[in-house]
Protein backbone atom coordinates (compact mmCIF):
# COMPACT_ATOMS: atom_id res chain seq x y z
CA UNK A 1 0.00 0.00 0.00
CA UNK A 2 2.60 2.45 1.06
CA UNK A 3 4.87 1.89 -2.10
CA UNK A 4 2.38 3.47 -4.20
CA UNK A 5 2.37 6.41 -2.41
CA UNK A 6 3.73 9.70 -4.45
CA UNK A 7 6.24 11.74 -2.90
CA UNK A 8 5.67 14.45 -0.42
CA UNK A 9 7.23 17.70 0.11
CA UNK A 10 6.45 20.06 2.15
CA UNK A 11 8.70 23.12 1.55
CA UNK A 12 12.00 21.81 0.21
CA UNK A 13 11.31 18.59 2.61
CA UNK A 14 11.18 15.32 1.07
CA UNK A 15 9.86 11.87 2.35
CA UNK A 16 11.22 8.76 1.08
CA UNK A 17 9.77 5.04 1.86
CA UNK A 18 12.57 2.68 2.48
CA UNK A 19 10.83 -0.24 1.84
CA UNK A 20 13.81 -3.08 1.05
CA UNK A 21 16.45 -4.20 3.11
CA UNK A 22 19.54 -3.10 1.31
CA UNK A 23 18.13 0.28 1.58
CA UNK A 24 17.91 0.06 5.62
CA UNK A 25 21.55 -1.45 5.53
CA UNK A 26 22.69 1.57 3.74
CA UNK A 27 20.93 4.15 6.12
CA UNK A 28 23.71 2.88 9.13
CA UNK A 29 26.17 5.73 9.17
CA UNK A 30 23.27 9.04 8.29
CA UNK A 31 20.96 7.26 11.00
CA UNK A 32 23.42 7.23 13.67
CA UNK A 33 24.64 10.76 12.79
CA UNK A 34 20.93 12.11 12.89
CA UNK A 35 20.40 10.19 16.49
CA UNK A 36 23.17 11.62 17.69
CA UNK A 37 21.85 15.29 16.96
CA UNK A 38 18.39 14.79 17.88
CA UNK A 39 16.78 14.71 21.37
CA UNK A 40 15.68 11.16 21.20
CA UNK A 41 19.01 9.51 21.53
CA UNK A 42 18.68 5.83 23.25
CA UNK A 43 20.19 2.58 22.78
CA UNK A 44 16.80 1.26 21.00
CA UNK A 45 16.42 3.74 18.43
CA UNK A 46 20.37 2.92 17.26
CA UNK A 47 20.61 1.80 13.77
CA UNK A 48 22.08 -1.11 14.85
CA UNK A 49 19.24 -2.44 17.54
CA UNK A 50 16.52 -1.77 14.89
CA UNK A 51 18.77 -3.08 11.97
CA UNK A 52 19.39 -6.76 14.08
CA UNK A 53 15.54 -6.73 15.70
CA UNK A 54 14.67 -6.62 11.57
CA UNK A 55 16.81 -9.26 11.01
CA UNK A 56 15.11 -11.96 13.52
CA UNK A 57 12.14 -10.45 14.91
CA UNK A 58 10.14 -8.83 12.03
CA UNK A 59 7.87 -11.50 11.97
CA UNK A 60 5.05 -11.15 8.98
CA UNK A 61 6.00 -7.15 8.66
CA UNK A 62 7.02 -4.78 5.83
CA UNK A 63 10.13 -2.75 6.15
CA UNK A 64 8.09 0.91 5.96
CA UNK A 65 10.81 3.64 7.00
CA UNK A 66 10.16 7.02 6.64
CA UNK A 67 13.16 9.11 5.47
CA UNK A 68 12.54 13.19 5.75
CA UNK A 69 15.35 15.06 3.97
CA UNK A 70 16.29 18.94 3.33
CA UNK A 71 17.86 18.57 0.04
CA UNK A 72 20.27 15.61 0.87
CA UNK A 73 20.38 16.00 4.28
CA UNK A 74 18.34 13.92 6.33
CA UNK A 75 16.60 15.21 9.21
CA UNK A 76 13.86 13.06 10.54
CA UNK A 77 13.50 9.07 10.67
CA UNK A 78 9.79 6.85 11.24
CA UNK A 79 11.52 3.97 12.04
CA UNK A 80 7.91 1.93 11.26
CA UNK A 81 7.04 -1.15 9.76
CA UNK A 82 3.72 -2.21 8.51
CA UNK A 83 1.68 -5.14 9.63
CA UNK A 84 -0.01 -6.33 7.46
CA UNK A 85 -3.82 -7.47 7.48
CA UNK A 86 -4.61 -10.54 9.10
CA UNK A 87 -8.50 -11.21 10.09
CA UNK A 88 -7.82 -14.27 11.83
CA UNK A 89 -5.70 -12.28 14.63
CA UNK A 90 -8.46 -9.48 14.36
CA UNK A 91 -6.43 -7.15 12.22
CA UNK A 92 -8.75 -6.27 9.28
CA UNK A 93 -6.87 -3.41 8.41
CA UNK A 94 -2.90 -2.62 8.02
CA UNK A 95 -0.92 -0.54 10.99
CA UNK A 96 2.04 1.04 10.87
CA UNK A 97 3.86 0.26 13.53
CA UNK A 98 7.59 1.11 15.26
CA UNK A 99 10.47 -1.08 14.18
CA UNK A 100 11.49 -2.41 17.95
CA UNK A 101 7.76 -3.35 19.09
CA UNK A 102 7.10 -6.84 20.48
CA UNK A 103 8.38 -8.82 23.51
CA UNK A 104 12.00 -7.60 22.97
CA UNK A 105 10.94 -4.55 25.34
CA UNK A 106 12.15 -1.62 23.53
CA UNK A 107 11.62 1.65 25.51
CA UNK A 108 11.41 5.17 24.60
CA UNK A 109 10.56 4.57 20.56
CA UNK A 110 9.59 7.46 18.51
CA UNK A 111 10.59 9.43 15.62
CA UNK A 112 13.93 11.11 15.40
CA UNK A 113 14.17 14.46 14.60
CA UNK A 114 17.67 16.60 13.95
CA UNK A 115 17.29 19.36 16.80
CA UNK A 116 15.91 22.83 14.92
CA UNK A 117 14.09 20.69 12.15
CA UNK A 118 11.12 19.49 14.39
CA UNK A 119 8.15 22.02 12.67
CA UNK A 120 9.35 21.04 8.88
CA UNK A 121 9.89 17.64 9.38
CA UNK A 122 6.69 17.07 11.40
CA UNK A 123 4.89 18.71 8.73
CA UNK A 124 6.48 16.60 6.01
CA UNK A 125 5.30 13.35 7.72
CA UNK A 126 1.92 14.65 8.59
CA UNK A 127 1.25 15.59 5.20
CA UNK A 128 2.67 11.81 3.90
CA UNK A 129 0.64 9.90 6.48
CA UNK A 130 -2.52 11.65 5.71
CA UNK A 131 -2.83 10.81 2.11
CA UNK A 132 -1.31 7.04 2.88
CA UNK A 133 -4.46 6.93 5.31
CA UNK A 134 -3.00 4.08 7.43
CA UNK A 135 -3.53 3.57 11.28
CA UNK A 136 -0.96 4.05 13.39
CA UNK A 137 -0.08 1.98 16.52
CA UNK A 138 2.50 3.07 18.00
CA UNK A 139 3.89 1.73 21.34
CA UNK A 140 6.63 2.40 24.29
CA UNK A 141 6.84 6.24 23.81
CA UNK A 142 8.18 8.75 26.49
CA UNK A 143 5.25 9.91 27.13
CA UNK A 144 5.23 14.00 27.27
CA UNK A 145 8.62 13.81 25.69
CA UNK A 146 8.37 12.71 21.95
CA UNK A 147 8.15 13.81 18.79
CA UNK A 148 5.19 11.04 17.65
CA UNK A 149 2.46 13.10 19.31
CA UNK A 150 3.07 16.05 17.77
CA UNK A 151 2.63 13.97 14.30
CA UNK A 152 -0.33 12.43 15.17
CA UNK A 153 -1.72 15.59 16.64
CA UNK A 154 -1.44 16.99 13.56
CA UNK A 155 -3.38 13.75 12.26
CA UNK A 156 -6.30 14.56 14.68
CA UNK A 157 -6.35 18.40 12.53
CA UNK A 158 -6.90 16.22 9.38
CA UNK A 159 -10.19 14.27 10.89
CA UNK A 160 -8.08 11.45 11.97
CA UNK A 161 -9.16 9.94 15.83
CA UNK A 162 -6.61 9.68 18.24
CA UNK A 163 -6.00 7.86 21.67
CA UNK A 164 -3.53 7.56 24.27
CA UNK A 165 -2.86 5.65 27.33
CA UNK A 166 -0.56 5.09 29.99
CA UNK A 167 1.41 1.66 29.29
CA UNK A 168 4.07 1.29 31.71
CA UNK A 169 6.78 2.80 34.04
CA UNK A 170 10.31 2.91 33.85
CA UNK A 171 12.35 4.00 37.30
CA UNK A 172 16.08 5.51 36.58
CA UNK A 173 18.72 6.97 38.97
CA UNK A 174 20.45 10.24 38.25
CA UNK A 175 23.82 9.81 38.92
CA UNK A 176 24.86 13.30 37.43
CA UNK A 177 27.53 14.63 40.10
CA UNK A 178 26.94 11.59 42.58
CA UNK A 179 29.80 9.37 43.83
CA UNK A 180 29.25 5.89 44.97
CA UNK A 181 29.70 7.56 48.90
CA UNK A 182 27.00 9.79 47.80
CA UNK A 183 24.78 7.50 46.00
CA UNK A 184 24.89 5.16 48.49
CA UNK A 185 24.09 7.58 51.63
CA UNK A 186 20.88 8.47 49.23
CA UNK A 187 19.60 5.04 49.64
CA UNK A 188 17.41 4.25 52.86
CA UNK A 189 19.56 2.67 55.49
CA UNK A 190 17.84 -0.46 55.63
CA UNK A 191 18.84 -0.88 52.10
CA UNK A 192 22.29 0.64 52.74
CA UNK A 193 22.60 -2.09 55.30
CA UNK A 194 21.54 -5.10 53.51
CA UNK A 195 23.55 -4.23 50.85
CA UNK A 196 26.68 -3.68 52.43
CA UNK A 197 26.59 -6.40 55.26
CA UNK A 198 25.53 -9.24 52.29
CA UNK A 199 28.84 -7.70 50.27
CA UNK A 200 30.76 -7.85 53.60
CA UNK A 201 29.30 -11.56 54.14
CA UNK A 202 30.61 -12.59 50.50
CA UNK A 203 33.57 -11.11 50.74
CA UNK A 204 34.37 -13.15 53.82
CA UNK A 205 33.16 -16.12 52.37
CA UNK A 206 34.11 -16.36 48.92
CA UNK A 207 36.90 -14.67 46.67
CA UNK A 208 34.22 -12.39 44.87
CA UNK A 209 35.26 -11.14 41.17
CA UNK A 210 32.76 -8.86 39.16
CA UNK A 211 33.79 -9.37 35.74
CA UNK A 212 32.53 -7.64 32.68
CA UNK A 213 32.75 -9.53 29.34
CA UNK A 214 35.41 -8.07 27.18
CA UNK A 215 35.43 -10.81 24.00
CA UNK A 216 32.99 -12.39 21.88
CA UNK A 217 33.77 -15.69 23.42
CA UNK A 218 33.27 -14.37 26.73
CA UNK A 219 30.31 -12.64 25.39
CA UNK A 220 28.53 -15.92 23.86
CA UNK A 221 29.36 -17.93 27.74
CA UNK A 222 28.03 -14.92 29.91
CA UNK A 223 24.38 -15.10 27.62
CA UNK A 224 24.23 -18.64 27.98
CA UNK A 225 24.78 -18.25 31.41
CA UNK A 226 22.09 -15.74 31.72
CA UNK A 227 19.57 -17.15 29.75
CA UNK A 228 20.05 -20.70 31.72
CA UNK A 229 19.65 -19.02 34.86
CA UNK A 230 16.67 -16.49 33.96
CA UNK A 231 14.57 -19.59 32.56
CA UNK A 232 15.26 -22.04 35.72
CA UNK A 233 14.10 -19.49 38.04
CA UNK A 234 10.74 -19.21 36.08
CA UNK A 235 10.20 -22.19 34.63
CA UNK A 236 8.59 -22.88 38.29
CA UNK A 237 7.01 -19.47 38.12
CA UNK A 238 4.71 -20.38 34.87
CA UNK A 239 7.48 -18.97 32.58
CA UNK A 240 9.23 -15.48 31.09
CA UNK A 241 8.81 -14.22 27.86
CA UNK A 242 12.14 -13.17 27.90
CA UNK A 243 13.73 -15.70 25.89
CA UNK A 244 11.05 -17.55 25.05
CA UNK A 245 11.62 -17.96 21.67
CA UNK A 246 14.36 -18.87 19.21
CA UNK A 247 14.04 -15.96 17.17
CA UNK A 248 14.51 -13.97 20.46
CA UNK A 249 17.45 -15.94 21.97
CA UNK A 250 19.31 -15.44 17.85
CA UNK A 251 18.07 -11.64 18.50
CA UNK A 252 20.02 -11.53 21.63
CA UNK A 253 23.31 -13.90 20.41
CA UNK A 254 23.82 -11.29 17.54
CA UNK A 255 22.92 -8.09 19.31
CA UNK A 256 25.32 -8.53 22.13
CA UNK A 257 28.01 -8.86 19.66
CA UNK A 258 27.64 -5.68 17.61
CA UNK A 259 26.91 -3.90 21.50
CA UNK A 260 30.11 -5.01 21.70
CA UNK A 261 32.17 -4.05 19.08
CA UNK A 262 30.36 -0.61 19.05
CA UNK A 263 31.25 -0.54 23.04
CA UNK A 264 28.01 -0.33 23.94
CA UNK A 265 27.79 -3.73 25.71
CA UNK A 266 28.20 -3.49 29.81
CA UNK A 267 27.14 -7.31 30.80
CA UNK A 268 28.76 -8.29 33.91
CA UNK A 269 29.44 -11.85 35.57
CA UNK A 270 29.25 -12.15 39.75
CA UNK A 271 31.66 -14.85 40.52
CA UNK A 272 31.76 -16.47 43.78
CA UNK A 273 35.10 -18.46 43.76
CA UNK A 274 34.90 -19.18 40.18
CA UNK A 275 31.36 -20.11 39.87
CA UNK A 276 29.04 -18.16 38.03
CA UNK A 277 26.55 -16.93 40.61
CA UNK A 278 24.60 -14.21 38.78
CA UNK A 279 24.70 -12.02 35.40
CA UNK A 280 23.94 -8.75 34.78
CA UNK A 281 22.98 -7.36 31.16
CA UNK A 282 22.83 -3.91 30.53
CA UNK A 283 24.21 -1.20 27.56
CA UNK A 284 25.90 2.28 27.85
CA UNK A 285 25.31 4.73 25.17
CA UNK A 286 26.19 8.20 25.85
CA UNK A 287 25.94 9.23 29.53
CA UNK A 288 23.25 6.74 30.23
CA UNK A 289 23.31 2.91 31.31
CA UNK A 290 20.29 0.81 30.57
CA UNK A 291 19.83 -2.23 32.68
CA UNK A 292 18.83 -4.85 30.81
CA UNK A 293 18.51 -8.30 32.70
CA UNK A 294 19.76 -10.11 35.06
CA UNK A 295 19.87 -13.40 36.68
CA UNK A 296 21.30 -15.52 39.70
CA UNK A 297 22.28 -19.49 40.49
CA UNK A 298 18.94 -20.27 43.05
CA UNK A 299 22.08 -22.12 44.62
CA UNK A 300 22.77 -18.30 46.22
CA UNK A 301 20.00 -16.99 46.64
CA UNK A 302 20.33 -16.08 50.49
CA UNK A 303 23.48 -14.54 49.59
CA UNK A 304 21.38 -12.02 47.69
CA UNK A 305 23.79 -12.32 44.67
CA UNK A 306 21.17 -10.29 42.79
CA UNK A 307 21.27 -7.47 44.73
CA UNK A 308 25.18 -7.61 44.48
CA UNK A 309 25.44 -7.39 41.19
CA UNK A 310 22.94 -4.89 41.00
CA UNK A 311 24.76 -2.24 43.20
CA UNK A 312 28.03 -3.20 41.57
CA UNK A 313 26.53 -2.09 38.31
CA UNK A 314 25.20 1.00 39.50
CA UNK A 315 28.97 1.09 41.23
CA UNK A 316 30.32 0.92 38.07
CA UNK A 317 28.48 3.19 36.17
CA UNK A 318 29.05 6.12 38.60
CA UNK A 319 33.06 4.91 38.18
CA UNK A 320 32.56 5.62 33.77
CA UNK A 321 31.06 8.74 35.03
CA UNK A 322 27.35 8.16 33.60
CA UNK A 323 24.55 10.64 34.21
CA UNK A 324 21.68 8.33 34.55
CA UNK A 325 21.25 4.49 35.26
CA UNK A 326 17.63 3.85 33.41
CA UNK A 327 16.02 0.47 35.23
CA UNK A 328 13.83 0.57 31.92
CA UNK A 329 10.06 -0.42 32.64
CA UNK A 330 8.87 -2.43 35.06
CA UNK A 331 7.46 -2.08 38.60
CA UNK A 332 9.57 -5.51 39.75
CA UNK A 333 9.96 -4.20 43.83
CA UNK A 334 13.36 -4.49 43.61
CA UNK A 335 13.83 -1.44 41.36
CA UNK A 336 12.07 0.98 44.06
CA UNK A 337 15.33 -0.08 46.54
CA UNK A 338 17.48 1.53 44.19
CA UNK A 339 15.73 4.47 42.39
CA UNK A 340 13.75 7.48 43.77
CA UNK A 341 12.56 9.15 40.05
CA UNK A 342 10.69 7.29 36.87
CA UNK A 343 8.93 8.15 34.02
CA UNK A 344 5.98 6.95 32.07
CA UNK A 345 5.91 5.03 28.67
CA UNK A 346 2.35 5.53 26.56
CA UNK A 347 0.57 4.00 23.61
CA UNK A 348 -0.39 6.50 20.70
CA UNK A 349 -2.73 5.10 18.44
CA UNK A 350 -4.54 7.12 14.89
CA UNK A 351 -7.33 6.25 12.92
CA UNK A 352 -8.04 7.65 9.48
CA UNK A 353 -11.27 8.92 9.08
CA UNK A 354 -14.13 6.33 7.79
CA UNK A 355 -16.27 3.56 7.95
CA UNK A 356 -13.95 0.93 7.66
CA UNK A 357 -11.42 2.53 10.28
CA UNK A 358 -13.89 3.20 13.08
CA UNK A 359 -14.94 0.10 12.74
CA UNK A 360 -11.47 -1.30 13.25
CA UNK A 361 -10.71 1.45 15.77
CA UNK A 362 -14.05 -0.29 17.83
CA UNK A 363 -12.57 -3.94 17.22
CA UNK A 364 -9.63 -2.96 18.97
CA UNK A 365 -11.00 -1.45 21.64
CA UNK A 366 -13.23 -3.86 22.31
CA UNK A 367 -10.34 -6.79 22.12
CA UNK A 368 -8.80 -4.81 24.68
CA UNK A 369 -11.36 -4.50 26.96
CA UNK A 370 -12.40 -8.19 26.77
CA UNK A 371 -8.51 -9.15 27.43
CA UNK A 372 -8.43 -6.98 30.33
CA UNK A 373 -11.63 -8.38 31.66
CA UNK A 374 -9.98 -11.88 31.45
CA UNK A 375 -7.08 -10.92 33.26
CA UNK A 376 -8.95 -9.18 36.10
CA UNK A 377 -11.08 -12.51 36.43
CA UNK A 378 -8.05 -14.72 36.52
CA UNK A 379 -6.50 -12.57 39.70
CA UNK A 380 -9.78 -12.70 41.67
CA UNK A 381 -9.88 -16.39 40.71
CA UNK A 382 -6.26 -17.02 41.89
CA UNK A 383 -7.15 -14.59 45.20
CA UNK A 384 -9.66 -17.33 46.22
Amino acid sequence: MLAALPRVIAARHTVELVSDVEAFEALRREWDELLTASNSRCVFLSWEWLFTWWKHLREDRLLSILAVRRGSELVAIAPLALRPRRFTRACPLPVLEFLGSGFVGSDYLDVIVRNGAETEACQALILHLAKGRVPLKLTNLKRGQNVAARVLAGLSEQGWTTAEARTNTCPFISLAGTTWASYLASLSAEHRYNFNRKLRSLNRNYEVRFEQVRSEGQCCEALDLLIGQHNTRWRARGGSDAFHTAELVAFHREWTRVALECGWLRFYVLRLNDKPAACLYGMQLGETFYFYQSSFDAAFTQSSVGLIAMGLAIQSAIGEGDGEFDLLHGSEGYKSHWSRESRDLGRLESFPPGGVSSVYRLSVELGRASRAFARRMTKRGQAK
